[in-house]
């Protein structure tokens, strides 16, 4: 609950390093890598009846709002959208619960505000459910925008002015790392590489659907695990596409050096293309 207490807005960092968005629809909210965009910074709202729920508002004036129908239908997550909640009911409070140095997000439901990862129509998704796996994608930095700025106490007439406190400033901007804009690679090159994935389908044909990460391993193995987790696949097999005949291939050797961009094609082991790698 300290992440917020003295914040007046707050950027919030999913574990997919993307923040979350107010849509310009003004009714969904997604995930974005570019955290300077004013969609990303909420209004931060405490709840005087309660000492430990808050309210974020949107930049389009709605609430951030865990709403009771599901995201997708067959699917375990239900829908997170911004509304305008005259009456302030329980929908649009959140319960900060600390875990190290990040928060998750708890509903009336005791569901948890979740950053979806994946291929499309999940990728860059937001719902709020109990993860069964994927833990890590309930947990989210919190980035102070604005402090609160509260009033010194009226000083008495003959009290020197040199004691004064400098408040010229309405707001501080506070981040717990620079916000790099989209497009750069300034992350790449000091906190690992960037992964762009693509899935085969049973017949071994690329689909058209691509996702993309920041890989902080140093091997095939950490690779995999990690394109596991993004995919929310088991026993998958890692490969690149041969230039030259343009067949699957995995990887078995080392990664290539100094964080270079890789594309790689994922290949659940349970395919019929496995069968021939």
């Amino acid at each position: 609950m300290e992440h917020f207490l003295k914040a007046k807005s707050v950027r919030l960092r999913s574990h997919h390093r993307k923040y979350l968005l107010a849509d310009d629809d003004g009714d969904h909210v997604s995930q974005d890598r570019n955290g300077t965009l004013k969609n990303a910074k909420w209004t931060v709202e405490l709840d005087q009846d309660y000492d430990n729920v808050i309210r974020l508002k949107s930049c389009f004036g709605r609430y951030l709002t865990a709403s009771e129908d599901p995201q997708y239908l067959g699917v375990t997550g239900q829908k997170v959208i911004q509304t305008i909640d005259k009456k302030l009911d329980s929908s649009v409070v959140w319960e900060p619960v600390l875990e190290g140095g990040k928060v998750r997000l708890k509903t009336r439901y005791g569901n948890y505000l979740r950053a979806n990862g994946g291929v499309p129509p999940w990728r860059n998704s937001v719902t709020h459910d109990i993860p069964h796996r994927h833990h890590n994608w309930i947990l989210w930095d919190v980035e102070v925008v604005e402090v609160k700025v509260v009033s010194p106490p009226k000083k008495d007439e003959d009290e020197d002015e040199s004691g004064g406190v400098d408040l010229s400033s309405s707001s501080f901007r506070l981040t717990s790392e620079p916000i790099v804009a989209q497009g750069s690679d300034h992350n790449a090159k000091n906190e690992g590489r960037m992964i762009y994935y693509k899935l085969v389908d049973d017949d071994g044909n690329v689909v058209d659907a691509e996702g993309s990460f920041l890989f902080k391993g140093n091997n095939v193995e950490d690779l995999t695990q990690n394109l596991e987790e993004e995919t929310e696949l088991e026993n998958i097999i890692v490969c690149s596409i041969n230039p030259l005949n343009g067949k699957l291939y995995p990887l078995r050797l080392a990664l290539p050096p100094n964080n270079t961009t890789m594309n790689v094609v994922v290949v659940p082991a349970t395919s019929k293309v496995a069968k021939e790698l």
